[in-house]
């Protein structure tokens, strides 16, 4: 078996020629020396195709699988309907890919158009794109829609997801936008410190909610704030939640954004998982990636359509504001399929249980010596607590009973768990992990 080139030595040479490179250590200066393979790749023979299956479930073998989980941070356990993956897995819809043609593309474009409608309905805005690639990415996308020739600064919330300020520090790295942590206080962002640093020069604040340590912000007095200073607004949030807290619209958001995970997508040990993002029609513009617009064909009949699309970068590319352009149409769709089986009472009722079993998790914990609610604030699912002795004692103990605790935080809250539940958590189980810290305590 010959090994597959998909360019020849003398093809290389000529290509690096063109650009005015003499090889392609030069081609590739801006990569540091110390991630260059220096050494060959200790790779096994080839294997046949019965023992390459034999190989790789052995290894998949050695993956933990837990039976209770008690970890949120951005991705969630939800329970998803078996209908969900019944539709999902059609083959029409697996192997879609960007609908460009219309004329023959209208069943994923009516899809992607029932997506976006149904994250209008969640979260209050009046326009939704058609996702990005997870919520990390949406919340970096919404700082930069809001960037102005005057106004270029980003005020984000100390108590946002760690990995969420990182994504947005990255992708504003190259830009003019500049980026301010606002601090927090007790677990929430600190009002009377953002209000200092909401200044003229402000494009805007960003606030998740519930945010990072699971606790309820002021999203109100937040949204007066950043409208006082003509900031733009935008709510990072858990679209569960929204079964039962007001929405982004209703706290006076102009932009809502979250991690769609929790929509029906398994937590599959990482993704893939899409990011949801709507906005005001005002900012309808500015919204980066795919908007699929409702029309009328030559008979008059209801069609779809890609709209919008000189904004985009595939067609005005030296004036595109953003560089996403992958198709997130499945995963869109895995959400829609899961908000429509679900419905507007399934979804209250997941909220509800997450909320209430969460609370019960939080009252059994305190009963433990040495933990105690870090935060008294209201929140939703997620809550943080001391710990009775060493973390990680306590969560190798929880993992070799198929338990997987809370995360371990660090920093500023070393020594802290954030623990999560959701509406697959039952009663036993939680009684179950509250026994087994029981006997940690007791080593």
């Amino acid at each position: 078996m010959g090994t597959y080139v998909p360019n020849s030595i003398k093809e290389q040479r000529e290509m690096l020629q063109e650009i005015g490179a003499d090889n392609m250590e030069e081609l590739f200066h801006a990569v540091p020396d110390e991630v260059y393979l220096k050494n060959p790749l200790k790779l096994p023979k080839g294997l046949s195709e019965m023992d390459v299956r034999r190989r790789i479930t052995e290894i998949a073998g050695k993956n933990s699988v837990y039976h209770s989980i008690f970890r949120g941070c951005g991705a969630y356990n939800h329970y998803i309907p078996a209908i969900v993956k019944q539709v999902t897995s059609k083959e029409e819809f697996v192997t879609a890919y960007t609908p460009y043609q219309a004329e023959i593309s209208q069943g994923i474009l009516q899809s992607i158009f029932e997506y976006q409608t149904m994250i209008c309905e969640l979260t209050g805005m009046e326009v939704s794109n058609a996702s990005v690639y997870d919520g990390a990415t949406a919340a970096a996308e919404a700082v930069i829609m809001c960037k102005e020739r005057s106004r270029k600064v980003a005020v984000i919330s100390e108590t946002v997801n760690p990995e969420t300020i990182e994504t947005i520090k990255t992708y504003c790295s190259n830009t003019e936008m500049e980026v301010i942590i606002a601090p927090g206080k007790d677990g929430k962002t600190d009002l009377e410190e953002l209000s200092n640093l909401l200044d003229d020069k402000a494009a805007c604040v960003l606030l998740q909610q519930p945010n990072y340590f699971g606790q309820l912000e002021d999203g109100d007095a937040i949204g007066e704030l950043a409208s006082k200073r003509g900031a733009k607004y935008i709510m990072n949030c858990n679209p569960i939640s929204l079964g039962i807290l007001k929405t982004p619209a209703e706290y006076g958001a102009d932009i809502a954004v979250g991690e769609g995970q929790p929509l029906g997508l398994p937590l599959s040990f990482g993704g893939p998982y899409l990011g949801f993002m709507a906005t005001t029609e005002k900012m309808m513009r500015k919204l980066p990636g795919r908007i699929v617009g409702e029309t009328k064909d030559s008979k008059g009949e209801r069609a779809f359509v890609l709209t919008l699309q000189a904004r985009e970068q595939h067609i005005r590319r030296e004036k595109a504001s953003s560089n996403i352009c992958s198709n997130q149409a499945l995963c869109a769709m895995t959400a829609a399929v899961y908000l429509s089986a679900m419905g507007k009472r399934g979804l209250q009722q997941a909220a509800e249980l997450s909320m209430s079993k969460a609370h019960y998790l939080a009252s059994r914990l305190c009963e433990l010596d040495g933990y105690q609610m870090v935060y008294q604030g209201e929140y939703f699912n997620e809550f943080v607590t001391s710990v009775g002795g060493n973390i990680e004692n306590v969560l190798s103990r929880l993992e070799q009973r198929g338990i997987l605790g809370g995360y371990p935080l660090k920093d500023k809250n070393e020594g802290q768990i954030l623990w999560c539940a959701t509406e697959v958590n039952t009663k036993k189980e939680i009684d179950s992990l509250v026994e087994i810290l029981k006997e940690v305590e007791s080593i």
